[in-house]
């Protein structure tokens, strides 16, 4: 059972879902969501306030400017793309204190929240997750 335990403590310190992004970001919490694919794909569709730093790139000069104080959210097109575990993985590496956004950003749409860039969205409140 302690094991068990254990995994869903993990799991929820380095996973959060978009509802919970959602909430941290609207608090002002101390947040920095990454976009860990290409720039065109960031430049077509992505989370509004994301900076878009793609993991292929990650490292101690391109990551220079964010806040190792704040929590970084890393997240990618949802299940079928790894960009965000990738990112996650490579901040971790660099010193910062990670979670990953469950579902990338299919999952942000799909919750209702709206989206920045070439396809934005403003998003329908009415399917809303509310997890």
């Amino acid at each position: 059972m302690q094991a068990q335990l254990q995994h869903y403590l993990d799991k929820l310190a380095y996973e959060t879902d978009s509802s919970d992004l959602k909430a941290a970001l609207a608090a002002n919490e101390n947040i920095v969501v990454i976009d860990a694919r290409s720039p065109a794909a960031y430049a077509v569709e992505h989370i509004p306030g994301a900076i878009n730093v793609p993991h292929r790139t990650m490292s101690e000069e391109t990551t220079r400017h964010i806040d190792r104080n704040a929590v970084v959210v890393t997240y990618c097109d949802g299940i079928g793309c790894n960009a965000s575990t990738k990112g996650a993985l490579n901040m971790t590496r660099l010193g910062f204190k990670v979670k990953e956004l469950m579902g990338g950003l299919d999952w942000w749409k799909r919750d209702g929240y709206p989206t920045a860039g070439e396809q934005g969205s403003q998003g329908d409140s009415e399917i809303l997750c509310g997890c």
